[in-house]
This record gives structure tokens, sequence and C-alpha cells, in this order.
């Protein structure tokens, strides 16, 4: 966000909670995952970075323990509870985010005083870009660096997650957290999100760009399949241990193992476990190929995650489909699939730096002429995860 973009919403604060103290402001970027798919819950290997659309908290401390919060994206509605009262979720939802922070930070031993805060979103809801973790991550640091505090980012992860399990009630993996949280600038993160190391694979901003394609549809079913999917691994994990009592989750299950069990699965199950374990494998196996700089290799490891993620795990949809078919014809796109939890959101593609406005073209052309809706196309590169800015 822009020098302007902050004074302005500086402004804006100040009408919605008056003037006094010294306001500060803290970003947490979005993010964007190259490849590794529904792979963060079954403790596997996601590759993501994070982007440069982003949430601002505009904050200051007040002198009770009352915690205050606006949004840009919800201009009339204001989120309010108390620090000394048991925090419970409530309307509208999406303070659900900010609630949960606090209590998780305090039920944490961190001690918290007030706050004021205005949430600043250049990021599109419910787009596939992690929104809702970099509310939590920027909500977390504002009110951390008001009580004077830091925590380490995993750490802050860990909490942002259990916020959105326990108060939005979404069931979600660590790998929009972590990297919302850890980013570094000019890098992806290929993380292990059982043990949370990370292997950060430059990006060389000459050589490559990373193109985002907002198909500006969201299906409704996105939440209640979403639980579906983590049901279906739990029962694949559960036949697998049948036999090999030592398998924890589908991270630990083999391609010739998922094979073998072929007919002990149904049929969905079986598709499902074997996305995952594919997955993890082509996951650990671009971050290798984009450190080789062997981009057209790394490309076809994206078209594959995208024909499973519609085919064995099923949860693209028309949009993303026809967007990742699109994008291919275009000279100079090395790969591109669905990115996010699907069944709408973006589409994320590697394209050469020369051919990103014809990729652009392109896409506005098709996609308009296809679906009477305009795509929102946007180039980023790699940022840094969460920091004070002032």
């Amino acid at each position: 966000m822009a020098e302007d973009a902050i004074s302005e919403n500086k402004e804006r604060f100040a009408q919605l909670f008056g003037t006094g103290e010294k306001v500060r402001a803290v970003r947490a970027p979005g993010r964007v995952n190259l490849i590794g798919e529904h792979t963060d819950y079954n403790d596997g290997f996601v590759f993501p970075m994070a982007i440069e659309p982003q949430v601002v908290v505009i904050c200051r401390s007040r002198k009770n323990e009352i915690v205050k919060v606006a949004s840009t994206v919800f201009p009339n509605e204001f989120v309010e509870f108390s620090l000394q009262k048991t925090i419970e979720r409530g309307k509208p939802s999406w303070g659900n985010y900010v609630r949960g922070v606090a209590a998780e930070l305090m039920a944490a031993g961190i001690p918290l005083s007030g706050m004021d805060a205005l949430i600043c979103n250049s990021l599109p809801v419910g787009g596939g870009l992690s929104s809702s973790a970099a509310i939590e991550v920027a909500v977390a640091k504002s009110l951390l660096l008001l009580a004077g505090l830091t925590i380490e980012p995993d750490r802050l992860a860990l909490i942002c997650q259990k916020a959105e399990h326990d108060f939005a009630q979404v069931p979600c993996g660590i790998m929009d957290q972590m990297v919302v949280a850890s980013a570094r600038i000019g890098q992806a993160m290929l993380l292990d999100c059982r043990d949370f190391t990370k292997q950060f694979v430059p990006l060389e901003p000459k050589e490559l760009r990373v193109v985002i394609v907002n198909s500006m549809v969201k299906h409704d079913l996105g939440d209640s399949e979403y639980v579906m999917r983590r049901r279906q691994c739990e029962e694949g994990v559960e036949i697998f241990k049948r036999d090999h009592p030592t398998i924890m989750a589908l991270r630990d299950v083999t391609m010739q193992q998922v094979e073998a069990a072929k007919g002990l699965l149904s049929e969905v199950i079986y598709r499902r476990c074997r996305h995952v374990v594919g997955e993890n494998l082509r996951a650990i196996e671009m971050a290798q190929k984009l450190l080789m700089q062997h981009y057209d290799e790394a490309g076809e490891l994206m078209v594959k995650s995208h024909n499973s993620l519609r085919d064995d795990y099923e949860v693209s949809c028309p949009e993303l489909d026809f967007l990742v078919e699109q994008a291919l014809k275009v000279k100079g796109v090395y790969g591109a699939r669905m990115t996010g939890g699907g069944f709408g959101g973006c589409i994320v593609a590697l394209v050469r730096p020369r051919s990103v406005e014809a990729l652009s073209e392109h896409l506005h052309k098709t996609y308009t002429a296809e679906f009477d809706r305009q795509p929102n196309v946007f180039v980023t590169t790699a940022t840094a995860g969460a920091s004070v800015l002032e």
C-alpha cells in the first residue's frame, strides 16, 4: 500500500475514532500458492509466496480494555468487545477473525491492551489469496505492537490458525498463516507442514513473472466440500493404517501404496488420496526445478497439478478450467493452475516477462466472451511477510 493510501486511511481512521495519540500501521500480505494444494492439512508440502496485495491495519492503543475495529470492506460495521470478559463468536462474521486472534493470544498467556483499529484490505475477499490469514496476522501483530510485545513467526502463525479453527470455524491447514507471517522478499517458500521446516527458493524477476487471475466467481459449495475433502482424506488414512500402523497422514503414504490399496478404497477415496500423494511429490519437484531455473518443467508440474485438482480432487470449476486452458495458449506461459481451495477464486501462471501483456489481453478477451464477466489480472513479485510499517 503506497504512502498516500496509508495517509488516506489514517484520515479515515481519524473520522471513525477521532484524533489523539500517535497511530501505528501494520501490514500483512496475501499469498498465492504456486503448487501443493490441499496438502497442508495432510501434513504435506506446499509452495506458496507472499504477494503485493495486502492488509494494512491502522491502529492506536486505548486507555481501557476495549477493542473496537472497523473495516474498509464493510464500511458501516464495527466489532467491539472487552478483553476483560470472555470473548465469544458473534456478528458481523468477519469480526470473528479479530475476536479469535485476541482470544487465542490471551489464552496463550500474552497480555493485551485495548485497541482502536481500521482494517484496510486490498485483497479480494473470497478470491483464494488468503485475505483471512492476512487479517488474522495483521490484527495479531497490531495487538502485540500496542502491548509492546513480539513473538516468533511460527508461534504467531499457529495462534492465528487456531483462531480460524475456533472462531471462524474453518478447519484450515497451516500454510496460509505460516507464509503470511514468515515469507521472504523475492522468494517462494517450500514448507513442510508437519515440522514447519522451510526452504526458500529465489524467483528471478528478470526471467519470471507470477501472474494471478481472479475469475471473479466463488461458488457457494466451497466450505462444505472443503470439510468433506478433509474427511475423505482421513478415511483413506484409516484404511492405510490397517497394514501400515506408522502412517499418521497421507504425507506418509507412497504412490505405490495408493495403487496397491486401490481395491480396498472406494473409487472416490482412491482419487482423493492419489491427488494428495502426487501433489506432495509435485511440490517438492517444482521447488527443485525453479532452483535450477528449469521453467518449462516447472510449468508442466503446474498443469499436472491443475488436472489432478480438476479430476481427482474435484475442486475446480468451469471458470478456472477455462482460464487455465486459455492461459496455456499464450506463448511464453510456462504453466498455469487453479490456486486456493477451489470452486472459484484465482489461477496462477508462471510467465516470461515479455508475455505478460499478451496473456492479460487474451484472458480479458476470451473470458469475457465466454462468461460475460471481466477477470482481474495482476502481476506480482514475491514480498516479505508481515511487518510493522510505522
